[in-house]
């Protein structure tokens, strides 16, 4: 495959370097690839392995079985897009890649879900934060679900690997004023604050991640994986709903799909049937478990779609006396866990603190209030800086998650009650964040909740946000990181899959996303993806007798 980025000849006076896409350039020599709204007629494929999504844990199960020699074949729900068509706008990424036009929401309609739905899922999308699973999480997991060979110590091979691979590595450029106020107010109240690992190689540092990378800096499936399955041979179906597994005893014999309309947002009377030996599941922590529940697949455990977790997230907004302009920049390259490791697992809720970048249809669409406070607020845009804290989710009796449940067309949605005890971490969270943002040197604070004025002072800041009335809707909650629905562990009747991701009760179907996880992680869940799914899928290879070549 040529170079990304073509930058020979060119001199300082020259134009800008010319891009490639690899993408296009595979289509051009020949790859097997059929977009499902341009089917005409019903369709019936074979192959050795069919794996459904092609997002953190499809692309590299793909990777992994095409290496091996399988015939794979892939089929992803959203629509294949590429740099060529990554401009940089909103108002065009957000219906192509991302789930119901980055507005899916719970049920309920109080926590908006950020969702990846193209070719390379959420990757394709996503801000490139990339942690290894905490240690404190793994070792609930180890004493809570059974999962005794997820150690530290176990996984550290498998995240070296995919850390080498797609270069993941601490971000070495200077953090954007976005994300430097947290470091500097932490600094000021003592607060530990680390510098995040991204996965890019050449980035360009333009801060549009969440939109489609335009360089292909960012090394995600839609320009590693999926690219080196299809050039050793895999089929990629895109716009193709997967609808329904074909069961017989305890075995799937064949994935029933449908093909989208020209919209790609509705399923024709087209069918694609794909047949094979073996069945991977990696559609999302909603989309994975409404498959199943669309399925006649074995629930003894009762838990399909249970137990499905977010990251909560609340917002914290500061106005800054210099431009922040956090629209430019890598959009997170600081984080602090203080407030994640100074407390038990089991105890009130931690939260993860990070910056959010700013692009206008997202600030626009996430801020508070309405009319002249909504106006006055998108007014201060370029002087506006974010922090979010995301609450780990899962770990105590009354943290138990969302459901995930099928409307009557068979569409999932997920319905996740806020409580008490994730109220309580709400309040916490939004005081840390305003005291984090005056200490930063902020002017004004406020909090994304439809009360919240703006205070001119901690104190201020402190006594208001104890008085917010909590609860949905007034407070704005949002997500983009979706957990769970498919929980592994090692009693089928607490699980639904075992610690390999292979569902209880069936011989050839395997989950490899992150809804296998039993609770949230406490972390941006990507590079476990990465790690927990080459672990299974590399272990269901080599019990096949493959070898993994290239």
């Amino acid at each position: 495959m040529k170079p990304l980025l073509n930058t020979a000849g060119s001199t300082a006076a020259s134009a800008a370097p010319t891009i490639q896409d690899p993408i296009a350039q595979g289509l051009a020599a020949g790859w097997k690839v059929i977009d499902g709204r341009r089917l005409e007629q019903d369709l019936t494929l074979q192959a050795d392995v069919v794996i459904v999504g092609t997002g953190a844990g499809g692309g590299t199960a793909a990777d992994l079985c095409s290496r091996a020699g399988l015939k794979v074949v892939m089929v992803e729900e959203g629509p294949l897009r590429s740099s060529s068509d990554f401009r940089m706008l909103e108002a065009e990424a957000y219906p192509q890649l991302y789930q119901e036009s980055a507005a899916r929401k719970t049920a309920d309609k109080a926590i908006n879900i950020l969702q990846g739905r193209a070719v390379g899922g959420s990757t394709t999308v996503n801000w490139t934060s990339s942690f290894r699973t905490p240690a404190d999480t793994l070792t609930h997991w180890q004493q809570a679900h059974g999962l005794r060979d997820f150690t530290p110590q176990a996984l550290a091979p498998w995240f070296d690997e995919v850390e080498r691979d797609l270069h993941i590595a601490p971000w070495a450029v200077a953090p954007n004023p976005n994300n430097e106020a947290l470091r500097r107010g932490g600094q000021q109240l003592g607060i530990a604050v680390e510098v995040i690992s991204r996965n890019v190689k050449g980035c360009w540092n333009l801060g549009y991640c969440g939109v489609g990378c335009p360089t292909n800096a960012k090394q995600s499936m839609l320009v590693t994986t999926i690219p080196a399955s299809l050039q050793r041979g895999a089929q990629l179906l895109h716009s193709v709903r997967a609808q329904h597994l074909v069961r017989q005893g305890e075995r799937i014999t064949a994935l029933q799909a449908w093909a989208m309309d020209s919209s790609g947002l509705h399923p024709r009377a087209v069918r694609v049937t794909v047949q094979a030996p073996h069945f991977i599941i990696a559609g999302g922590a909603i989309n994975s478990p409404a498959l199943l529940l669309r399925s006649d697949i074995p629930n003894e455990s009762g838990l399909i779609g249970q137990r499905t977790f977010l990251h909560p997230t609340v917002v914290g907004s500061a106005l800054m006396p210099d431009a922040v302009r956090g629209d430019a920049g890598a959009p997170q390259s600081l984080y602090s866990d203080h407030f994640l490791h100074t407390q038990p697992v089991s105890g009130p809720i931690g939260f993860k603190l990070e910056s959010a970048p700013l692009h206008p249809v997202l600030f626009a669409s996430t801020l508070h209030g309405y009319g002249q406070t909504h106006h006055d607020l998108m007014k201060g845009f370029a002087h506006t800086q974010v922090l979010l804290a995301l609450m780990r989710d899962g770990f105590h009796e009354a943290s138990k998650g969302g459901q995930v449940r099928l409307r009557s067309d068979g569409t999932p949605e997920l319905h996740y009650p806020l409580n008490a005890y994730l109220w309580d971490g709400a309040r916490r969270a939004f005081k840390t964040m305003a005291e984090i943002q005056f200490a930063a040197g902020a002017k004004q604070v406020t909090v994304v909740h439809e009360q919240a004025p703006m205070w001119n002072s901690w104190q201020a800041a402190q006594r208001g946000i104890e008085a917010l009335d909590l609860r949905p809707l007034l407070t704005r909650v949002v997500s983009a990181h979706v957990m769970g629905g498919c929980a592994m562990g090692a009693d089928p009747r607490l699980s639904v899959a075992d610690p390999n991701g292979r569902v209880h009760g069936l011989r050839n179907l395997q989950v490899a996303d992150g809804s296998l996880f039993p609770t949230s992680l406490g972390a941006n869940p990507q590079e476990t993806i990465y790690a927990l799914v080459r672990r299974q899928v590399t272990g269901w290879l080599a019990a096949q007798g493959a070898q993994l070549h290239g």
